[in-house]
């Protein structure tokens, strides 16, 4: 009774007889406390974790550094079937996605004209901005003209043109028939592709509407764009 008496005393564990408690053991040396181990262990999870982060950390920085550069393949897609037309180099940044920057969004565009007038200003350098892909209304041809790796200028926001792939749609915000089932199929492919190479989640957070970029002044993919239905494609085209 006594024993038991002691043990209600100290529901812890911190006195001698209870299940943390540090009594001594059979060789006569004092043992830790089952809560001081239970710190000490949490202290070597979390400065385990610490250590990850500023691993990952370290090497995105090494990767930024110029010269140290990804192998890569001139005329090479990230996208099957995706044709490749360069954009001018003067519209984009060359990188090493995601090893120096993490990629978590893809932005959704429409040119505001044909498919041709897209191919044509993203490979004028004066023209100072372009998409990773341009998509086809008639047929859902996709272009890529940027590496998936390298940087666009497509989003009018340096942070989002860090972390995000840019795909430009043929057609004009205030038609609606210009947005095909075959563009929207293809494009949902297409984003589908870029999401599960990245672990994007397929949600309106990170699959959004340029002007949704912060400070953004377009209105594109403007309000005939069906989100809903854009977005059952992508999770269909995962499965």
């Amino acid at each position: 009774m006594a024993a038991e008496r002691g043990q209600a005393e100290h529901p812890s564990g911190s006195g001698p007889a209870g299940e943390g408690g540090g009594g001594a053991g059979p060789d006569g040396r004092r043992r830790p406390r089952r809560r001081s181990l239970l710190i000490g262990g949490g202290t070597a999870v979390g400065l385990g974790a610490v250590g990850l982060a500023a691993r990952d950390e370290l090497s995105r920085w090494w990767w930024r550094i110029p010269g140290n550069e990804k192998p890569r393949t001139p005329g090479a897609v990230d996208h099957r079937g995706a044709e490749w037309i360069a954009a001018s180099d003067a519209n984009l940044r060359r990188a090493d996605r995601p090893a120096d920057h993490v990629i978590d969004r893809v932005v959704i565009h429409v040119v505001q004209g044909s498919y041709a007038v897209a191919l044509k200003v993203f490979q004028d350098p004066a023209h100072g901005a372009a998409a990773h892909y341009v998509v086809r209304a008639k047929d859902g041809h996709v272009a890529q003209m940027i590496r998936e790796l390298d940087i666009g200028h497509h989003a009018g926001d340096l942070s989002y043109n860090q972390r995000s792939v840019g795909i430009e749609h043929e057609g004009f915000v205030d038609r609606p028939e210009d947005f095909t089932d075959a563009m929207y199929a293809s494009s949902a492919k297409l984003t589908a592709g870029i999401c599960g190479r990245y672990g994007i989640p397929i949600d309106r957070e990170h699959i959004v509407g340029h002007h949704e970029v912060p400070g953004a002044d377009h209105t594109d993919p403007g309000p005939h764009w069906d989100w809903e239905r854009y977005l059952r494609l992508v999770r269909a085209a995962t499965s």
